[in-house]
């Protein structure tokens, strides 16, 4: 079975973190607006807004660099899950569980003397590839 997720998107509104009350995991919960790749009647882009959670230290990473507006490029899957609401009727969420995160664009208004700050935005991608001869890609390579 596959159940893989890549998507690009605006995050919505400041990522939300909490930690659980046992394990005192980190948790992150935001939304993604991802553009359809066609316009509308009018002329216009319109877009999907995408729960997403990510856990533990991308969590952490997120909830730190990434704010409201910032584009980024995640990994993960797709998963349900349903509860009975205090109305006694049953909710379905449906979200995206992100395994890991690349910040698309460097942050806006840093300093250019700043030097912990450079103009590549960090990447959190788990298990990227790097240095591996061969994995150039040029901008006209991608799909969008």
């Amino acid at each position: 079975m596959i159940n893989n997720v890549v998507l690009v998107g605006r995050i919505t509104r400041d990522p939300e973190l909490r930690y659980t009350p046992q394990q005192n995991q980190a948790v992150a919960t935001f939304s993604l607006a991802v553009n359809r790749q066609f316009k509308n009647a009018n002329g216009e882009r319109e877009a999907d807004f995408i729960n997403c959670v990510i856990w533990r230290q991308q969590a952490e990473n997120l909830a730190n660099w990434a704010k409201k507006g910032t584009l980024i490029g995640l990994t993960g899957r797709i998963q349900t899950r349903n509860y009975e609401n205090q109305q006694g009727h049953r909710v379905y969420i449906t979200e995206v569980v992100a395994d890991g995160f690349q910040m698309l664009e460097s942050k806006s208004g840093t300093k250019q003397n700043d030097e912990s700050q450079n103009n590549t935005a960090p990447n959190f991608a788990r298990d990227t590839p790097r240095d591996i001869p061969g994995t150039e890609i040029s901008d006209d390579d991608l799909p969008f």
